[in-house]
C-alpha cells in the first residue's frame, strides 16, 4: 500500500525543497461552481467556510467562516465535471444551479507540484491525491504553513486520468480576473455540448 502518513510539522516540511509548478499569466482555468446549496458562490469567489469534505481544504478546525479561502479549478473543463460530480456520477444541471466558468489568470501563480517526486521526498506518496481526505486536508494545512510563497496545489485528478487539477489558496486572489472568458449555467442550452461531451468522456449520466 502506498505510504500516506500524517504530515510532518510545517517547520520540517519547509526544509524540503518545494517542486514548483509555475502557471503563467493568461493561462485558462476552468471551474464548475454552484450558485445555490450549502456553499453558494460567485464565479471567482474563494470559499471561506471550511474545512468541508473536499480534499485539500486548508482551513483550520473547527469548520467555520475564516480568512483562509479555497477555490478548486482545473486546466480543462472535463476534469471539473469529473471531480465535482464524482459522488453520484450524475451531472445534474439543475440541482443547486451549477455553472461552468473559464477564466484567464490575471497574474502568474506558483503551485506546489504534487504530480512528481515531492510527495516521496516529503515522506508521503501519490496517495495524497487518492487517500483519506481528512489526512490530505492536514497535509494541505502543513503545506500552507511551510511554503508561504506558494499560491496553492497542482495535483493529478484521480477521476480524470490524472489530468491537472488545482486548489488555489486565498493568496491567489489577485490572479482572478475581473471578468471570465466563458460563463454559462449548465442548464443553458449553449452549455449542452460541453456537458454532454464531459459525460461521454467520463461515463457520467446527465439530468
Amino acid at each position: 500500500m502506498p505510504k500516506f502518513p500524517e504530515p510532518p510539522p510545517p517547520e520540517h516540511l519547509a526544509r524540503i525543497h518545494a517542486s514548483v509548478k509555475a502557471v503563467s499569466r493568461g493561462a485558462l482555468l476552468w471551474r464548475v461552481y454552484f450558485r445555490r446549496g450549502p456553499h453558494p458562490a460567485a464565479w471567482g469567489a474563494f470559499r471561506h467556510f471550511g474545512p468541508t469534505s473536499s480534499r485539500f481544504d486548508h482551513h483550520e478546525e473547527p469548520p467555520r467562516v475564516q480568512e483562509r479561502g479555497i477555490l478548486y479549478a482545473a486546466s480543462g473543463g472535463i476534469t471539473c465535471f469529473a471531480e465535482v460530480f464524482q459522488e453520484t456520477r450524475i451531472i445534474d444541471t439543475l440541482r443547486h444551479e451549477p455553472w461552468l466558468v473559464a477564466f484567464r489568470l490575471a497574474r502568474a501563480i506558483r503551485l506546489l507540484d504534487l504530480t512528481g517526486s515531492w510527495c516521496t521526498r516529503a515522506g508521503a506518496s501519490m496517495a495524497i491525491a487518492t487517500g483519506p481526505r481528512p489526512r490530505a486536508r492536514r497535509w494541505s494545512r502543513a503545506v500552507y504553513a511551510a511554503y508561504p510563497g506558494l499560491d496553492g496545489l497542482w495535483y493529478p485528478s484521480s477521476m480524470h486520468a490524472n489530468q491537472p487539477a488545482i486548489a488555489l489558496f486565498e493568496r491567489a486572489a489577485g490572479a482572478i480576473p475581473k471578468a471570465p472568458a466563458f460563463h454559462r449555467a449548465l442548464a443553458d442550452p449553449t452549455a449542452a455540448s460541453a456537458v454532454h461531451e464531459a459525460a461521454q468522456v467520463v461515463g457520467y449520466i446527465v439530468l
